[in-house]
């Protein structure tokens, strides 16, 4: 039986007491740029128990009282410990579906993932792997949150690769069997969320599907969403051996996170690249520059680019990768040039946004196709991680919300 993602203590409120709406808040990471949805989010949770009094938005990182707002967290975390809000379910696992905005459902599963078998590291061979770049300069405000903190809440999400749907799909089966713990809309466009008990036998038929699934794989979980996050837990726990080298950490509870855990080939799960634009550059030098490294020529090959440059576009193929995908190729050879000649470079999602953009002097943009699902542990596994930027998963309104907790003190 698979060990690195088991049943955990799961906290959550008694629902006929608390409302679960004003609950469940979105991820720290969203609209970074945006202070008014979060105004808005203060306003619907104000006054009643809510996980938005448990998280620091990341548009306030760097704000002058930080300091003053992860204390109070702190506080709140205890308060709700202390007032008897939250109930502990033992060695649970819950089974949610999430229907997102679209309405498409997504499923998944609420477990605790064991950070010895997880490497953010690039080259790293762990079981549990980052699916892009850690930036580590990420990470020390993130500890500044979790140290002290009694509580962790989840808006990680990790991803299998389950093409037949053996693990999680052994859970939508067996709904029927489980015990509902809640269901709400969720605010501000994120649609609706449904959470159920997973029992024994349920359980126990999703570790045995998992199980199989996971045999003999050297890569068995790669993150979706939230990779700096599980990254902090990481350098928290890390921290706290270093700094406590006498004592035996195998059971405690900064060894393990609490994630989603989810299918890679759920229909919920979109992945969209995101394209490249590079201005204030000599663009025909630049191009002739990937030309030459990469090979780019009209002969059809695995890796098309698109070149963009005066609204008008041509597709070009590249002949000499040094990645498994496009985006990875052409990022290496725009990070070269970048560190040796004048320019700079954005990451696009919209196709018509590039083609606006290149209509300006100097500049030139890059299509690159969307990666197939099926590529991305084969890619991780080859390439180590996938250059920033790769794909886009979803909408903002779709990541993750907040709802299970679980003590880490």
């Amino acid at each position: 039986m698979q060990t690195i993602f088991t049943a955990a203590d799961i906290l959550l409120p008694d629902f006929t007491e608390t409302n679960a709406y004003q609950w469940s808040v979105i991820a720290c990471d969203q609209f970074t740029g945006e202070p008014a949805y979060w105004e808005k989010t203060a306003e619907l949770t104000k006054g009643a128990p809510s996980t938005g009094n448990l998280i620091l938005p990341e548009v306030y990182l760097e704000e002058a009282d930080v300091a003053e707002r992860i204390a109070a967290i702190q506080s709140k975390m205890q308060q709700y410990l202390a007032d008897g809000i939250l109930k502990t379910y033992e060695n649970a696992m819950v089974y949610v579906e999430r229907v997102q905005g679209n309405g498409i459902l997504r499923a998944g599963v609420i477990g605790k993932l064991d950070l010895e078998a997880y490497d953010y590291s690039k080259g790293s061979v762990s079981p549990v792997r980052a699916t892009e770049a850690t930036v580590l300069e990420r990470i020390p405000p993130r500890m500044r949150v979790r140290e002290g903190a009694a509580l962790e809440l989840p808006h990680i999400m990790v991803l299998i690769d389950d093409p037949m749907d053996t693990a999680i799909g052994s859970c939508t089966a067996a709904k029927a069997e489980m015990h509902q713990l809640y269901s709400t809309e969720l605010m501000q466009g994120g649609g609706s969320i449904d959470g159920y008990l997973m029992g024994e036998a349920e359980q126990a038929a999703f570790q045995n599907a998992l199980t199989a699934l996971l045999d003999g794989k050297t890569l068995q979980f790669a993150m979706g969403d939230g990779n700096h996050s599980l990254a902090t837990a990481k350098a928290c726990y890390e921290a706290l051996k270093q700094a406590h080298p006498e004592e035996d950490f195998s059971n405690h509870p900064a060894r393990y996170a609490l994630v989603e855990v989810v299918n890679l080939h759920s229909d919920a799960l979109q992945f969209e690249a995101i394209h490249r634009f590079v201005e204030q550059t000599d663009t025909a030098a630049l191009l002739a520059e990937l030309t030459q490294v990469l090979g780019l020529s009209e002969e059809v090959s695995d890796q098309p680019v698109t070149i963009v440059e005066q609204g008008k576009s041509r597709t070009l193929y590249i002949h000499k990768p040094t990645s498994n995908l496009a985006v990875g190729s052409l990022q290496n050879a725009l990070d070269a040039w970048l560190a040796a000649h004048d320019g700079k470079i954005d990451y696009i999602h919209g196709i018509d946004t590039v083609e606006r953009l290149t209509a300006k002097p100097d500049s030139i943009g890059f299509l690159l196709p969307d990666m197939h699902k099926s590529l991305l542990f084969p890619s991780v596994e080859k390439d180590g991680v996938l250059p920033r930027k790769t794909f886009s998963m979803g909408h903002a309104e779709d990541k993750r919300y907040y709802m299970e907790c679980r003590a880490i003190s």
